[in-house]
């Protein structure tokens, strides 16, 4: 038995929702460690698709646990909003199938208004965020001054917890010359909403022990992407949580001993949502050929997503600095009709060759991709499910790209449909 944990070894949006739900089929219990409504999966299960920004892949799945971990922030309009769509679709949802954590930090309407307020003034400094609350959430939280789950079950704590952090946020908005935010109003929203988050509401920490106990099968689910790591990432244009695998441990509240296999989620070739450095981005034909054949769209935002070649230096990169053992391969069937294939294999910049990419934001805006060329294959890859029957010229970038970031792949998916995948390694079952 093996405990797994899923990240995006890019910028994100590299496929995990399918690849989660699959190894949630198998998992017992899936749990969400870290970000917010910020990150959205789409699933498609017997022809139905279920888009998912807080409520972990599980959710959708008869007889497995889903669990919200007190390293997400959680919108609770937000959550309660995603449960009713969810339930809208004949899934059910109640305290037996879904635990959130009650050291959990909430998103409150105040953190909304100045993600906006900032990105708005920020100009063309401005990072791209979703402008859902998410790194104000994230600050107060770190500030000690947040407001979590269990404060909903007093009247009297849920007060002087408001006062504590509207005194921080009204200092702010005052002298950005912005109204006061009252707090009798957002209080008693709270409140009339607070019976329907406490149900869900337990010590995760806990339950997972519980759960280690029996040797349940334990799937831990990241949002996002290891270069939004806000310490490992492309910093400042980085989300506000850590993103990378051993946040699993500390943003459910088990030992990292419990993490015995680490899958990262890799895109056969590279898009970024928002601003940011991108070295490999292409604004040509080939750039948009692959936004259109991808879909790449937001699953929350809708936002269009920049596109690129394979960055084989940073996805190396992030699995050597994430541990992932790993790599589940997605999108391959999207650059069949590509001539020439390319992936990055250094940089340079200010005229030096640079086999990873440096921390400095102005180094990595500079940074001009040195490639190596594959000869595109030039026919359909859509539902192969062994690897010999790929095309040979698809086995060599393969191959190539495998030696390259030295991990291996575990997998290699065909379709956005969740059968079309070749399995070469099934982490649970090693």
């Amino acid at each position: 038995m093996k405990n797994v944990v899923v990240v995006g070894s890019q910028w994100g949006d590299e496929g995990k929702g399918k690849i989660v739900d699959w190894l949630s089929s198998e998992a017992d219990v899936i749990v969400r460690f870290q970000g917010g409504h910020n990150a959205g999966h789409t699933l498609v299960i017997d022809g139905i698709v279920y888009k998912l920004r807080l409520l972990p892949s599980g959710i959708v799945r008869k007889n497995k646990i889903s669990i919200i971990g007190n390293g997400v922030v959680v919108d609770p309009w937000a959550l309660l909003e995603e449960i009713d769509e969810i339930k809208s679709k004949n899934v059910e949802v109640n305290s037996n199938n879904l635990i959130l954590s009650e050291a959990a930090t909430l998103i409150l309407p105040f953190h909304k208004e100045m993600d906006e307020i900032r990105e708005d003034a920020a100009g063309k400094s401005k990072i791209g965020t979703t402008r859902r609350g998410i790194g104000p959430a994230y600050e107060d939280k770190i500030g000690r001054r947040s407001i979590r789950v269990m404060d909903l079950s007093s009247e009297n704590n849920l007060d002087k917890r408001l006062d504590v952090v509207l005194n921080h946020h009204n200092a702010i908005r005052k002298g950005l010359g912005k109204p006061e935010f009252k707090k009798e109003q957002l209080k008693n929203d709270l409140l009339n909403i607070a019976p329907q988050i406490l149900k869900f509401s337990q010590p995760v920490w806990k339950k997972i022990d519980e759960f280690k106990s029996e040797n349940k099968k334990i799937l831990f689910e990241g949002a996002q992407g290891v270069l939004l790591d806000v310490d490992h990432g492309t910093y400042p244009f980085v989300t506000s949580s850590n993103t990378v695998a051993s946040s699993a441990a500390t943003g459910s509240g088990c030992g990292i001993n419990s993490i015995n296999y680490v899958l990262g989620i890799t895109k056969a070739y590279t898009t970024r949502v928002g601003e940011g450095p991108f070295p490999t981005e292409l604004t040509d034909e080939i750039g948009e050929l692959l936004g259109t054949r991808g879909k790449e769209f937001g699953t929350v935002t809708s936002r269009k997503r920049r596109c690129g070649w394979f960055d084989g230096v940073l996805v190396r990169q992030t699995l050597k600095i994430s541990g992932i053992d790993g790599i589940a391969l997605t999108k391959l069937d999207v650059l069949d009709q590509l001539d020439e294939i390319k992936m990055c294999i250094a940089y340079e910049i200010n005229g030096k060759k640079y086999d990873y990419l440096p921390a400095s934001v102005d180094d990595q805006f500079v940074a001009k991709p040195i490639y190596k060329s594959f000869k595109g294959w030039k026919s359909s890859t859509v539902g192969i499910k062994k690897f010999e029957e790929l095309p040979e010229n698809a086995k060599n970038y393969i191959k190539e790209l495998e030696k390259f970031v030295e991990a291996r792949i575990s997998s290699i998916s065909t379709s956005p449909e969740r059968n079309d995948t070749i399995l070469i390694q099934d982490p649970f079952n090693l």
